[in-house]
């Protein structure tokens, strides 16, 4: 994936592309990147949301690898970066497949990606807003983070989240394997341990697919032993979940410590005024140790990865069944997440859940 622009972006001359154009070449060198804003914290708020017949998918990598022996934990390990590409002018590189349904239209798509900016070296913040983006079969392009960056250094870590829209490109690209490259992550060895990666989420529409609500969440935040738990309540009105409902719940975060347990996701689902609570667990995520340094989808390892590490160093963007939790069906939707001993950054949630309208009364 070579490109000759690739250089350019590396000495921070970018140009602003729209994601409308994200498909277009790399722009010339001559445009200037506005500075994007930051803050230490963003509180979760809703992304996206849609009732339609459809789904969400998602791609998922590490950008940051081991380089030592074979820590189980992050903490202490020396890393350095994943560089899959042939371009030698990217530091680093990985790639995840994509799967959208033949014949479903991608009706949004967004990429996230951060990392720990302080691992033995320390990288400049002002590239923590920019990476490269590539299509399956298709080279590097130059994007932007569209929205305020979270951005905060705290508890031995430098550690940030940025996301942008990528709706047009994934719309007109589809399903394979798609390419990120220059997420601006440290490499070396700290007492917190490095981390880094991105995910990819998209949201589609196909007709003979059931009726489902799909919701998206993303800030920054962090639990741990001086914030336990980050709460979210999704208010389904007349979308109610059915009983024995089909549905999905993704999560993305930061510095998730691998055989350190009291960090779990759970959920609560009320109907009739009746609430059912249930902590989220696979064959690959405890559920005490949910943030464990995985990228999974209902405990296995199902789109292809390169490289495809079965343990990512701090970096967590998995997929649970929701099957168990919605077998009563709901009113109401809660989620939880929290750490009783470590400390994780948390980035994004997404849900899928089938639904059922209510029959207005007359």
């Amino acid at each position: 994936m070579r490109n000759s622009a690739v250089h350019a972006v590396r000495r921070s001359v970018l140009c602003a592309v729209s994601c409308a154009a994200l498909s277009a070449a790399l722009p010339a060198a001559s445009a200037v990147a506005p500075k994007p804003t930051e803050a230490a914290r963003l509180p979760f708020a809703p992304r996206y949301q849609a009732v339609q017949h459809g789904g969400l998918v998602r791609a998922a990598n590490a950008s940051a690898r081991g380089t030592l022996g074979t820590e189980s934990v992050n903490d202490n390990a020396t890393l350095g970066y994943v560089d899959i590409d042939d371009d030698a002018n990217t530091y680093n590189s990985s790639s995840a497949e994509l799967r959208v349904p033949d014949g479903a239209r991608v009706s949004w798509a967004r990429l996230y990606w951060g990392g720990n900016l302080r691992v033995g070296e320390q990288k400049p913040p002002k590239d923590n807003g920019r990476v490269l983006i590539a299509e399956p079969g298709g080279s590097y392009k130059a994007l932007l983070a569209d929205t305020t960056t979270g951005h905060r250094t705290g508890d031995g870590a430098d550690a940030f989240q940025a996301s942008a829209d990528v709706t047009e490109l994934v719309r007109s690209s589809r399903s394979g394997l798609w390419t990120v490259a220059q997420v601006n992550v440290a490499m070396g060895r700290s007492a917190v341990g490095g981390w880094g990666g991105w995910t990819l989420v998209a949201a589609y529409e196909k007709a003979d697919e059931p009726l489902r609500r799909l919701a998206v969440w993303d800030g920054f935040e962090t639990v741990g032993p001086k914030n336990r738990e980050l709460a979210m309540q999704l208010a389904l009105g007349k979308d109610r979940i059915p009983q024995g409902a089909g549905g999905l719940l993704g999560l993305v975060a930061y510095d998730g410590d691998r055989g350190t347990s009291g960090d779990y996701l759970a959920v609560e689902s009320e109907r009739a005024k009746t609430v059912t609570r249930s902590t989220l667990s696979d064959s690959a995520n405890s559920a005490d140790d949910v943030m464990n340094s995985s990228i999974t989808e209902s405990g296995t390892s199902r789109m292809e990865r390169l490289p495809a590490h079965q343990n990512t160093l701090g970096y967590d963007s998995d997929v649970f069944d929701l099957r168990g939790a919605l077998r009563h069906g709901a009113d109401r939707f809660h989620i939880r997440v929290g750490s009783r001993t470590d400390t994780v950054w948390l980035g994004a949630l997404f849900l899928q859940a089938d639904v059922r309208r209510a029959v207005a009364r007359s």
